[in-house]
């Protein structure tokens, strides 16, 4: 949010508004140390003595620093009342309501103020940050044009703006506000930003532009002091980047800056009680999401005699079928959604949890903020993020041996907890759609059709030139990939064409619901991985609907996804080790149609039967590893790696 030049206020000869000025400089010294609980008592004073809108002002964004914006709320709408014009009421009174994550009430009151009230640059900014939290991008944009056209240099605002372009789907437009902001200054948030301008690049396939802007970022984070609390990219260098101690750094980076912004709850020790264990699961994602879809069976299947199992769920009811079975998938459903972090973390205390399961991590709505007031005695990440968090308020990373072999613990901050088969779990209920017609979906029958449905990040130079030259070796094969942005299709077509690749041997799809996604899905031959970061959630469904992938593995988490599912699967045949052995299986299958059709009825009949696609199963297994963490911590023991066991 821009900064506020709050008004000085009118200086009269009374008493009063001598000691009012005199609690309101006072005021002022304590919010410029940053200590704004003594600078609101301060200010309050001044206003309680005088009846000046420059002392309610100053004490309402006091209030708001300190944490308390419904008191600033309060005293704000008194103001209004008051001074209707007054526009720096509205403004600051919506950054309230943001603080309380209640976005559509802090557009609500700017677009209250009276038409003939003055507009300046920071009202436009709040209401543009207000539409854009509402996912109004289109709206968004236009307030941010409008804060820009009075103030050009605002670096967060074209900042913000190109977020509102990348969720319109306009990469290229996005990444160009992003790198203004940069030009312009961003501070300490300026390798955040670097981060997603790579990200923005790679989503557009603009590889000419990416790969300079990811050298000059490793660059950065190679220059930066170990233990810095910056705000960083921690997803980009974990999807992006191979090598994982870099990944731990940058990770390390972002858990400090986290930490360095909150005042943890007391620390609670873990103690024996009893009853049953409790534990809590934690994310924004409890709605039609990956991380849902994956996991509702198992919350379902939780054996409720030994666990009382809660869901903390931080973001919004999309009103979808699945949210209706995550609600009733477990004993407790909290909704958490529209309050402030430190609420959450004091909600999530209340409760008593004995583990509590980061289901988000360092993603788009991430709740490790909440993670850093250490509101459980034991705290637990899975699932939700492809790497380790860095946070030394993070006790275990939950893996397989596999995914996160206790070898690589050097790179994990958190110690290392197996399963026994897979960290991802999988819901044998999930749709089983028969395939729809090739021909509907723009495909020969008789091509070999190779499926690339990875998010267009995922597709780097050097994995679409070794897709490429697979297709000039198979004359009869065509590449299905799918239509992600308004900048992929054009850039992808424009790769293959300076590789010699006709057009036509390109076939895009619509993005689409997870039931027909699927039934189109099994119209594939075989799913051509991606790296440095694999197919998750997609390799998954790939095995559920008959169709074989083909990976290569690498040293970090994200690059070793689809070698645990294969090996999961009982297909470690196809886990590659570099781009010749990826490229020689795959043409091995191409040209064997037995072994294909093999592979994809061995899927098919197992899928129901599978542990891979059991939820139950891995209840039980996830079960006996939070069993394991809680009696080492019952017993005074540190957190330790705990080897899958048999």
């Amino acid at each position: 949010m821009s900064s506020l030049a709050l008004p000085e206020p009118a200086i009269t000869n009374s008493a009063a508004a001598r000691r009012a000025h005199r609690h309101f400089l006072d005021g002022r010294v304590h919010a410029s140390n940053e200590r704004w609980p003594r600078a609101v008592k301060a200010y309050e004073r001044a206003a309680d003595l005088l009846h000046d809108s420059a002392y309610a002002l100053a004490a309402a964004h006091a209030a708001i620093k300190a944490g308390r914006p419904r008191d600033a709320i309060g005293r704000l709408r008194r103001l209004r009342h008051e001074h209707p014009e007054l526009t720096l009421g509205y403004t600051l009174e919506s950054h309230a309501w943001l603080e309380l994550s209640c976005p559509g009430e802090a557009v609500a009151v700017l677009q209250s103020l009276p038409a003939e009230a003055a507009r300046d640059h920071a009202f436009h900014v709040a209401l543009a940050v207000g539409l854009q939290k509402l996912q109004r991008h289109e709206a968004a944009v236009q307030s941010f044009m409008a804060a820009l056209a009075q103030k050009l240099d605002d670096a967060p605002s074209h900042f913000r703006l190109g977020m509102s372009f990348k969720e319109l789907g306009l990469k290229a437009e996005a990444a160009e506000c992003v790198r203004t902001a940069l030009v312009l200054g961003l501070g300490s948030s300026e390798l955040s930003a670097r981060a997603l301008l790579v990200f923005l690049e790679r989503e557009a396939c603009r590889w000419g532009e990416a790969e300079p802007e990811l050298a000059m970022l490793r660059a950065a984070v190679q220059a930066a002091t170990a233990g810095t609390a910056v705000e960083t990219g921690a997803f980009v260098h974990a999807v992006l980047v191979d090598d994982p101690a870099e990944q731990l750094k940058v990770a390390t980076f972002y858990a400090n800056h986290l930490a360095s912004r909150v005042v943890p709850l007391p620390r609670q020790q873990a103690r024996g009680h009893a009853g049953r264990l409790r534990i809590g699961y934690f994310s924004a994602d409890f709605h039609q999401h990956a991380t849902s879809q994956l996991a509702v069976q198992v919350f379902e299947a939780h054996d409720r005699e030994r666990f009382e199992v809660t869901l903390f769920s931080a973001g919004p009811d999309d009103g979808t079928p699945l949210r209706r079975r995550m609600e009733g998938a477990s004993e407790h459903f909290v909704e958490l959604h529209g309050q402030s972090m430190a609420q959450m973390a004091t909600a999530i205390r209340a409760r008593r949890v004995d583990v509590l399961v980061d289901m988000k991590g360092a993603t788009y709505g991430s709740v490790m903020p909440v993670m850093a007031y250490r509101p459980a005695p034991l705290q637990v990440c899975w699932l939700g993020f492809p790497g380790t968090s860095g946070a030394s308020y993070i006790d275990y990373l939950i893996g397989d041996p596999v995914l996160t072999p206790i070898g690589h613990a050097p790179h994990f901050s958190e110690k290392i907890a197996q399963l026994p088969l897979c960290y991802q779990p999988n819901d044998n209920r999930r749709p089983a759609p028969a395939a729809q017609s090739r021909s509907a979906l723009g495909l020969s029958d008789d091509a070999l059709v190779l499926c690339g449905f990875h998010q267009s990040y995922k597709i780097s130079r050097q994995v679409f030139a070794t897709w490429c030259r697979l297709l000039r070796a198979l004359p009869d094969a065509v590449l299905w990939l799918l239509r992600w942005n308004a900048n992929v299709e054009s850039s992808l077509l424009a790769a293959a064409a300076a590789e010699g690749i006709p057009a036509a041997r390109l076939v895009f799809a619509p993005l689409l619901p997870a039931e027909p996604h699927l039934a189109r899905l099994a119209a594939a031959d075989l799913f051509l991985d991606a790296w440095p970061c694999n197919a998750h959630t997609t390799a998954s469904e790939a095995l559920w609907m008959g169709v074989p992938p083909v990976t290569m593995i690498g040293q970090t988490f994200a690059q070793r996804v689809a070698a645990s599912l294969l090996h999961a699967s009982g297909l470690p045949e196809l886990v590659c080790h570099d781009t010749a052995h990826y490229e020689q299986t795959v043409l091995q299958l191409a040209v064997d149609f037995a072994r294909r059709r093999r592979l994809r009825d061995t899927l098919l009949a197992q899928r129901s039967s599978h542990p891979l696609f059991d939820g139950v199963r891995f209840a039980r297994d996830i079960e006996a590893l939070f069993e394991r963490m809680w009696a080492r911590a019952i017993a005074g023991l540190p957190p330790a790696h705990l080897p899958a066991e048999s």
